[in-house]
């Protein structure tokens, strides 16, 4: 199962539930508003940067009443299969990014969707970028918090990475999925 760019895809396994997205640009000609200044503004968000420095996208985190919704934006992959995950500590050291730790798991559980032992809440779908695009995902997880007991934004923090080959759903802990490519540190948004 894989996160696609395309619109209308929805998956649900566990306590994760991902739907993906394709947004279109919109006309700001003709007296219409800019839609990007109507956005909401997230909980918390984590710009993404490869080992080189470049922006590679971004991540924005939204409280809802299910737990997390995070909306992704990634930039400048070559087309393929990416794993991706919460790792468990917010620093994102280049050019491996082993500083942000194990993948994000305060229930304890295994790694792996697929997994009869797992998923732990840092397990999230594999993305996948077609020929000339910008890969986009919403990606939920079911019953987490952004901060308190137990939640993404612990005393260490928390970022989001993405991995240079696809998870594989079921080996534990890392699912397989090759280096760290790209690393955003989560951080809470003030107010």
């Amino acid at each position: 199962m894989t996160t696609r760019s395309t619109m209308g895809r929805r998956l649900t396994i566990g306590a994760l539930a991902l739907s993906t997205v394709a947004l279109a640009g919109c006309d700001t000609m003709g007296g219409k508003k800019d839609p990007v200044s109507n956005l909401p503004v997230p909980d918390a968000s984590a710009q993404l940067f490869d080992a080189r420095g470049a922006d590679r996208g971004r991540v924005d985190i939204y409280r809802d009443s299910d737990g997390l919704r995070l909306e992704l934006v990634a930039r400048g992959f070559a087309a393929g299969t990416y794993g991706m995950h919460v790792h468990a500590v917010g620093q994102c050291d280049a050019p491996k990014y082993t500083t942000a730790g194990p993948h994000w798991n305060p229930t304890n559980a295994q790694h792996g969707r697929e997994n009869p032992m797992g998923a732990h809440h840092g397990d999230m779908p594999n993305l996948v970028i077609e020929p000339d695009t910008i890969g986009r995902a919403t990606l939920r997880i079911v019953g987490s918090r952004l901060s308190g007991d137990g939640a993404l934004l612990d005393a260490d923090g928390a970022a989001f990475v993405i991995h240079a080959k696809p998870d594989d759903y079921k080996t534990d802990p890392s699912g397989n999925s090759g280096d760290r490519i790209v690393c955003g540190v989560i951080t809470a948004k003030a107010g």
